[in-house]
């Protein structure tokens, strides 16, 4: 979240792949107006629905029981502020879901989740973190990594 942080304060949120939702929640607590929350997964989304509740965030919180791909599908462009994705590994689903931004920027600024030997798109700014990175993409994050070696 300290990479982005500055852009969190009154944003529109996609949290995709929500799991718990603790990407999206943290969001609101630093300040986010609201959060989209995608998941499939039943028992997932039993525990997201409960943390938002418990956490009182459910004014600023909508979660939507979708498949994460089909959903960005049906976004426009500029749709949200910053967009999360924690996709599951060795699916490919990290690089597909940045396929789905450069067509279509349906956020200012995305980040995803994703193994270190996942390849992602030019363009965007990577941190490793040991076998995870986290990609950052946005008209901040490309000048940065155009001066990054790989």
């Amino acid at each position: 979240m300290s990479m982005v942080h500055k852009y969190v304060l009154d944003a529109r949120v996609l949290d995709l792949f929500a799991g718990s939702g603790a990407l999206g929640l943290e969001a609101l607590s630093r300040g986010a107006r609201a959060v989209d929350f995608i998941e499939s997964d039943r028992i997932s989304l039993t525990g997201l629905e409960r943390n938002i509740s418990e956490l009182g965030a459910v004014q600023s919180a909508r979660v939507h029981r979708a498949d994460a791909l089909k959903f960005l599908d049906g976004l426009t462009a500029d749709r949200y502020d910053l967009a999360f994705a924690d996709p599951p590994y060795r699916q490919g689903l990290a690089r597909q879901v940045i396929d789905r931004w450069l067509a279509c920027r349906f956020s200012a600024v995305i980040g995803v989740e994703h193994e270190s030997d996942e390849r992602m798109p030019a363009g965007g700014e990577t941190r490793r973190y040991g076998a995870t990175s986290i990609t950052l993409f946005g008209e901040r994050f490309s000048a940065a990594a155009s001066e990054r070696p790989e």
